[in-house]
C-alpha cells in the first residue's frame, strides 16, 4: 500500500540564513528509517529482501528525490549493474527514465537475468564471463525493477526508474543532501520500499538552504 503524507514548508527569507552567492537551493536532512532485519548481511553491500511481497534494503536505506518542473536534463547515457560473486552489485540502482543499464557477467559461472516487473519486462538468457555481448536494456518507465537470477535464486537486485534528475540514496544512517536547485515549488518524496513512498511539498527559494528530517 503506498502511503503518501501531504504537508508543506515554506522555505522564506528569514526562515533560514541564506547561502553566500549563487542560485542554487540545498535540502539535507536525515530520513527515519526502518529497522535492520535481523539476518546477518554477510558483504558490505545492501542486500535485497522481500516479505510479503515487500522488497527493500537492508541494512535499510532510503531514495529521497524532487519531482517538479525542472530545466531539461538528460538522463545519464548509460549505467552498469554487474553480477559478482554471486551478487548484484550495486543492488540498489537509481535511474533517470531513459538510462540505458548493462549487465556484464564477471562471475565465472552462468547468469541469467531477467525482471518481470511491470516496469520493464525483460530477460536476458544463460551467459558467461565475456561468452557474449549482453545488451544493454533501455528503462523508459518510472517504477521498481526487481531483478532476479534464474540460476542462483537467492539473488536479488533493484532498479528504481525516477522521471526526475534529482535525486540521491541516503546512507545507512538515513543522512541525504540535494544541492543545485532551482527555486520554485516541488514535491519531495522518499522512497522506503517498494511499496512505501512518502511525499510532501517543499517551496525553495534562490540562495537558501533547508534543514528537512522525514517523515
Amino acid at each position: 500500500m503506498k502511503i503518501t503524507g501531504h504537508h508543506t514548508l515554506l522555505l522564506a527569507a528569514g526562515l533560514l540564513a541564506a547561502t553566500a552567492g549563487g542560485w542554487a537551493a540545498t535540502i539535507e536532512g536525515r530520513v527515519k528509517l526502518p529497522k535492520r532485519e535481523t539476518t546477518t548481511v554477510v558483504n558490505k553491500r545492501y542486500e535485497i529482501v522481500s516479505r510479503g511481497g515487500v522488497v527493500s534494503t537492508n541494512p535499510p536505506v532510503a531514495v529521497v528525490y524532487l519531482e517538479g518542473d525542472f530545466p531539461p536534463a538528460k538522463a545519464e547515457p548509460m549505467a552498469r549493474v554487474e553480477q559478482k560473486d554471486l551478487m548484484f552489485v550495486p543492488q540498489l540502482l537509481v535511474v533517470q527514465t531513459g538510462t540505458k543499464v548493462e549487465f556484464p557477467n564477471l562471475d565465472d559461472t552462468f547468469h541469467n537475468i531477467f525482471s518481470y516487473s511491470p516496469a520493464k519486462r525483460f530477460d536476458l538468457g544463460r551467459y558467461r564471463t565475456n561468452e557474449k555481448p549482453v545488451p544493454a536494456v533501455m528503462f523508459d518507465t518510472p517504477g521498481v525493477v526487481v531483478l532476479r537470477c534464474e540460476i542462483h535464486e537467492h539473488m536479488r537486485g533493484v532498479i528504481l526508474v525516477l522521471a526526475t534528475p534529482r535525486f540521491t540514496v541516503t546512507d545507512t544512517e538515513g543522512r541525504y543532501r540535494l544541492e543545485g536547485l532551482p527555486a520554485g515549488t516541488y514535491r519531495l518524496k522518499t522512497w522506503l520500499d517498494s511499496q512505501t513512498t512518502l511525499e510532501r511539498t517543499v517551496q525553495l527559494a534562490a540562495d537558501t538552504s533547508l534543514r528537512l528530517d522525514l517523515p
